[in-house]
């Protein structure tokens, strides 16, 4: 298995996790191969991803490839802009919820961190791969309080929190989409006064949506859910869900934080190649 084909796998099953990490695993692959069959293979492989298409069609607007794939990875490689801004919403002594693993996330308090603020943080393990445990061991290694809540008990975590940051896969006029449980949770913060902000790179958003056609949601292995499920059952493993825009404080980008009335409109000014 040559180069191009091992990130693709690696891709496909989620060994490479996160939106960020997945579009610069793709950017990494064009490198290697870009020809017509190769770059519909990589665009196929995440269809609740258009960070990764954005990434692919940014590249291929370049006639060098190698100018445009740095191009791109500066443009993915934004979370200190995202950082600054989001950690202007963390104050002394708050409570911070978030749902499984968003480099974007960490990178928001990892910055408060740094700035000498003193919060904690509660996550949900985020079955049935566990991303939450990723989210847990990144903030205790930085000295960050941090306590783990299996996914269940996440009413009981968001009456105690002052904030909720969610990361994204995709974002769409009207949704956000992000892990399973994410729209869930936001509902249980809206019912709490709780504000929910998305942290994530502008290149989430898919322009499609805006003629109608919204992502696929991705439907993964029930052997993720249930190695050896006795037979008879039947296991549903959705790995992501839509969280309706009005459930969202805010959005916190590269570009800024936008509100959800006007975040279309600013990328469409940054990056209008996404609209084409």
């Amino acid at each position: 298995m040559d180069r191009f084909e091992r990130i693709c796998k690696e891709i496909k099953e989620v060994k490479i996790q996160g939106a960020r990490a997945v579009a610069e695993a793709a950017v990494n692959a064009l490198l290697i191969r870009h020809d017509g069959k190769s770059v519909a293979k990589l665009v196929g492989l995440r269809p609740t991803e258009p960070c990764l298409q954005n990434a692919v069609n940014f590249v291929l607007l370049h006639e060098n490839i190698k100018e445009g794939a740095a191009n791109a990875l500066k443009i993915l490689r934004s979370d200190g802009k995202i950082a600054k801004t989001g950690a202007n919403l963390v104050k002394n002594g708050m409570t911070v919820f978030t749902h499984c693993h968003s480099s974007a996330v960490i990178s928001i308090l990892l910055e408060a961190k740094k700035q000498g603020k003193k919060f904690r943080v509660f996550c949900t393990e985020t079955r049935p791969l566990f991303q939450g445990r990723i989210t847990a061991a990144q903030l205790a290694k930085a000295k960050i309080p941090v306590t783990m809540f299996v996914d269940s008990a996440a009413r009981i975590a968001m009456k105690k929190a002052d904030i909720a940051f969610f990361g994204s896969d995709a974002i769409t006029q009207t949704h956000v989409y992000n892990k399973i449980g994410s729209e869930l949770f936001a509902i249980i913060a809206s019912k709490y006064d709780v504000p929910v902000y998305i942290a994530t790179g502008s290149w989430k958003f898919d322009a499609k949506s805006i003629y109608g056609k919204e992502p696929n949601i991705e439907e993964r292995s029930p052997k993720e859910v249930w190695p050896n499920a006795p037979k008879g059952v039947e296991i549903s493993n959705f790995a992501f869900e839509k969280i309706n825009i009005n459930l969202i404080e805010g959005i916190i980008t590269e570009l800024g934080l936008l509100s959800k009335g006007s975040f279309v409109g600013d990328i469409r000014k940054a990056y209008p190649f996404m609209f084409n």
